[in-house]
């Protein structure tokens, strides 16, 4: 699915590139094997492309959360912002890389309550920090931690949202086609 575009942008590319957009970009092709068309977009400003693959990475290898439990939290945080690029990313990620049951990805991508406790809790102390804009209250704090989370843990969601934020807001503004190896996987 393609959105409306808001703003009339043209992406960047690895081939017309050049300085930081480029090493960016092609960094992206030699992690990936391909460069997400969101990536294009991003480097049109160097520094939101590195910001995001920044705290993209810092996420996956900091946060103390579990490949399944991340694309919960980034599954979430796209469902809640709206976000059909990511959707479709992260549920193909979730599917082929990440263990995430199919039971819970339905779930997440329709918003309904996840068979598995604790994925149940990743989502929803997600969407209440999403939705409360970071202040949740602590009833919701209290009972993240007592489904067995820590501080690291809410300090990681914070990163994912500052990651998911980059790529939200942006494919939002430049109504990003999602990639055919995302395709299987898209959103209304």
């Amino acid at each position: 699915m393609t959105r409306t575009p808001l703003l009339n942008m043209h992406p960047e590319t690895l081939e017309a590139s050049t300085g930081e957009a480029h090493a960016l970009l092609a960094t992206a092709k030699s992690k990936l094997g391909f460069v997400p068309n969101m990536y294009g977009y991003m480097a049109k400003l160097p520094p939101v492309l590195a910001n995001y693959m920044s705290s993209y990475d810092a996420f996956r290898n900091q946060s103390g959360f579990t490949p399944a439990e991340q694309e919960t939290v980034f599954l979430t945080i796209s469902r809640v912002n709206g976000c059909t690029y990511c959707m479709a990313a992260h549920s193909m990620i979730a599917d082929k890389k990440s263990g995430v049951p199919a039971a819970s990805l339905a779930a997440l991508r329709s918003g309904k309550e996840l068979p598995d406790a604790g994925l149940q809790a990743v989502a929803a102390f997600t969407e209440v920090m999403v939705i409360s804009r970071g202040n949740p209250g602590k009833a919701a704090v209290d009972a993240f931690i007592q489904a067995g989370y820590t501080e690291q843990h809410i300090l990681g969601i914070v990163l994912a949202i500052a990651a998911k934020t980059f790529s939200n807001y942006v494919n939002h503004l430049a109504g990003t086609t999602v990639d055919p190896v995302f395709a299987p996987y898209s959103v209304d």
